[in-house]
């Protein structure tokens, strides 16, 4: 029984959806961090590790590269009349109808508040309780990713 599950393991890595989907969130995060560091916002290793593992927001877009090189590599692998492809299509799409709106209206939303927040704070001397910041994604940031992640599954399911 342990060598069938070795056999399951090598092939989920070899895989061309698993590889598309895996090197497109890991290149979509790379050009994130070198694009901080070029831009002077990665001053340190650990601003461009936390960047490079767990930021949101910025240029390009991880969940819209991701999704795009699954619905894309498993368009290649099932083929796009397959009810998986149109699941992942659709799972493509809300995720980045989500990036693009609900993310950043609720990080609009955020800095008001903690805007609103600090100026209570300070005119009655109440200690300031700030709500976390969502960073949305802009349409170019979006585009990106969708162009990032379609070429990525393609090179992958290509070779």
């Amino acid at each position: 029984m342990p060598g069938r599950a070795v056999q399951q393991f090598t092939e989920l890595i070899h895989h061309p959806v698993f590889l598309s989907a895996v090197f497109s969130w890991f290149i979509a995060q790379l050009l994130k961090a070198i694009i901080n560091i070029a831009s002077g916002k990665g001053r340190s290793s650990k601003d461009i590790l936390l960047t490079f593992f767990w930021a949101t927001g910025g240029m390009p877009s991880s969940h819209s590269c991701m999704v795009t090189a699954l619905a894309t590599s498993i368009g290649f692998v099932e083929g796009v009349s397959s009810p998986l492809f149109i699941a992942m299509l659709c799972y493509g799409l809300l995720t980045i109808r989500d990036a693009l709106g609900v993310r950043r209206a609720a990080g609009t939303q955020a800095r008001a508040i903690n805007y609103l927040n600090s100026q209570l704070s300070a005119r009655f001397s109440i200690p300031p309780h700030p709500v976390k910041e969502i960073h949305g994604h802009t349409m170019a940031e979006v585009s990106v990713g969708v162009i990032l992640g379609f070429f990525i599954a393609v090179a992958f399911c290509s070779l």
